[in-house]
């Protein structure tokens, strides 16, 4: 193209941008989308406004709502925690739920059985009663068919509070003892042979090995010790007990915290012993510790890589008690073991229940206008365990012998089995 052609192409265009504008803007054209544009911006002010006027103040009431409904949720959820199993009563049953097991599920989230070694023993008894009352349907096994009976029975148990290690390797030999049982014996036998099998496994890894572990434990203990336990331990109980009774004499001190103060049941049973006994709080331990010849303290589970997991502030007396050199015995039976290694008490724990908060205080008002649980901002939290590391543990004192914590993971072999 030329440039006497192009200059030509423009003037045509010109022309027809003047010719439009003279004609004036066509309707649905072009031109009135600005004006349209320019009518809609005053309109969203107001809209923008609003938002930052109810964030304010109470003009915006749905903005409100929706920030009151925001902090309650952060406020009563504590999502961070809602992982931590929280103990409640169970729910409308599904399957055929045996009444022992209904009766047993309500103990337990009610904290009426509490402690490791009470758990495993009343759930084991109440299985006693569910596999006597069993009845082998037509076509079937009592091998194969009696493990899917008792699995809606566990899961009633678990809904009422997690369960625990104890309870999950008492569980795992029960069904290992129905897979193997004889096919060819007489029904009513075979369940004999069954219970027979759960008395031994109570007094076998449960009472048998809490009598040698007290005799073990026992011979750490001098005249004239200072022993610091937390809580409540029914087997370290065992241990002051049987070591009082052998005739040494030694002086205890309990020391306890808010919410459960299990230690007072453990107090009640040693002074009535005559056993001198010091009761206090956990944030006082550190006006006691310099005080203490040894530590004894229970545990909930063993992990393989030594870590102890017990009572929320057994970590805390166990570091204190290492910052000023006291040797740290954890009195554990090995059915506690668990092969899984854990790092802290904050990917799996429960919630223990809020308790009376102003039940050892003189009272100028009614407990009513006092109690914290029904404040609208306020949650309660009470984790039940915490992990105490095997750094800060001098020994654990087993049925097997003492272990280092280090050696915790060689339990299995010294048993003679490769799992528990």
């Amino acid at each position: 193209m030329t440039k006497a052609e192009r200059r030509e192409q423009q003037e045509r265009q010109r022309a027809a941008k003047a010719a439009t504008k003279s004609t004036g803007p066509q309707p649905g054209g072009s031109n009135q989308k600005p004006a349209q544009a320019k009518k809609g911006a005053p309109a969203a002010a107001p809209t923008s406004a609003s938002v930052k006027k109810g964030g304010k103040g109470p003009d915006g009431k749905s903005t409100k709502e929706m920030k009151e409904t925001t902090t309650d949720d952060s406020a009563r959820g504590l999502r961070i925690f809602s992982h931590f199993g929280l103990p409640k009563p169970p729910g409308p049953t599904k399957g055929d739920i045996h009444p022992a097991i209904i009766r047993l599920g309500l103990q337990f989230s009610e904290f009426k059985i509490a402690g490791a070694n009470a758990r495993c023993i009343a759930t084991l008894t109440a299985f006693k009663i569910v596999i006597q009352d069993y009845i082998t349907p037509p076509n079937n096994t009592l091998s194969r068919h009696l493990v899917t009976h008792l699995s809606p029975q566990i899961t009633h148990l678990v809904s009422a509070r997690p369960m625990s290690i104890t309870m999950g390797n008492a569980i795992r030999q029960l069904k290992l003892d129905i897979s193997d049982s004889d096919i060819d014996l007489p029904e009513q036998d075979a369940k004999n042979t069954l219970c027979q099998k759960i008395d031994d496994y109570i007094n076998e890894r449960i009472i048998i090995a809490g009598q040698v572990i007290q005799e073990t434990a026992g011979t750490k203990i001098k005249d004239g010790d200072v022993i610091l336990t937390y809580a409540r331990s029914s087997v370290v109980e065992q241990v002051l007990v049987g070591a009082w009774d052998d005739g040494k004499q030694f002086s205890v001190i309990v020391v306890d915290s808010r919410p459960m103060l299990e230690g007072k049941k453990l107090l009640s049973v040693l002074s009535a012993m005559g056993i001198p006994c010091t009761y206090l709080l956990l944030p006082s331990i550190g006006s006691v510790i310099t005080e203490v010849s040894i530590v004894l303290v229970g545990a909930h589970s063993l992990h393989s890589n030594g870590a102890v997991y017990s009572r929320a502030g057994t970590a805390l007396v166990a570091m204190m008690a290492k910052q000023h050199s006291v040797p740290v015995v954890v009195c554990c039976e090995t059915y506690k073991f668990s092969e899984t290694v854990q790092l802290d008490s904050f990917t799996k724990n429960e919630l223990a229940p809020s308790g009376d908060l102003f039940s050892s205080f003189p009272l100028t008002r009614s407990k009513d206008t006092l109690t914290l649980s029904k404040a609208a901002n306020l949650e309660i939290l009470n984790p039940l365990y915490d992990l105490t590391p095997p750094s800060s543990i001098t020994a654990v004192v087993t049925e097997v012998g003492v272990i280092p914590p280090s050696s915790i993971s060689s339990i299995p072999l010294a048993l003679g089995r490769t799992t528990l």
